[in-house]
């Protein structure tokens, strides 16, 4: 097997070719290819067992794209889902609160707690799956407290302060 000369391959020669040669043949009679020295490249080049560098520098086309990390669409889903969750846990919350007499802001508390360990404990948990439909869903439930939050300032998701007041 033939190996390629290590190092840089020599440059063209010194001086640029004339503009025009009386017998109009460029690289001169005995040089190599594109005016290398002779025996550059070697014969055999590339080596057996090597392809021909194609169009991409790969013999069938470009490499295959990486797989999607996350999917946008279980992203949206996730965040839906946490609407969902967030509605039916808190309307029981408070309706749960409202019939108690005594103690209820323990119980919102509660709910709240459950809530933030739904959205961030779940969520991190589905980050951690390999799979991109689960990083997804648990990122969406993630988007989905943080929107829940911001639109309801604080009030369905139990982090307003003005619900513990007594």
């Amino acid at each position: 097997m033939t190996s390629p000369p290590t190092g840089p391959p020599p440059g063209p020669p010194a001086e640029p070719p004339p503009e025009e040669y009386p017998d109009g043949d460029w690289p001169p009679p005995g040089g190599g290819a594109q005016g290398y020295p002779p025996g550059y490249p070697p014969p055999g080049y590339p080596p057996p067992g090597y392809p021909p560098p194609g169009p991409y520098g790969y013999p069938y086309g470009p490499p295959p794209q990486p797989q999607r990390r996350i999917s946008i669409g279980m992203t949206f889903a996730g965040a839906a889902l946490y609407f969902v969750i967030n509605l039916v846990l808190a309307l029981a919350i408070l309706g749960i609160a409202d019939s108690m007499t005594s103690d209820s802001i323990g119980l919102l508390a509660f709910g709240a707690l459950a809530l933030i360990a739904i959205a961030f404990g779940g969520g991190g948990g589905l980050l951690a799956v390999r799979n991109p439909h689960a990083k997804g869903m648990g990122l969406g439930l993630m988007i989905g407290w943080a929107l829940t939050s911001l639109f309801s300032v604080g009030f369905c998701t139990g982090i307003n302060p003005a619900m513990y007041a007594a």
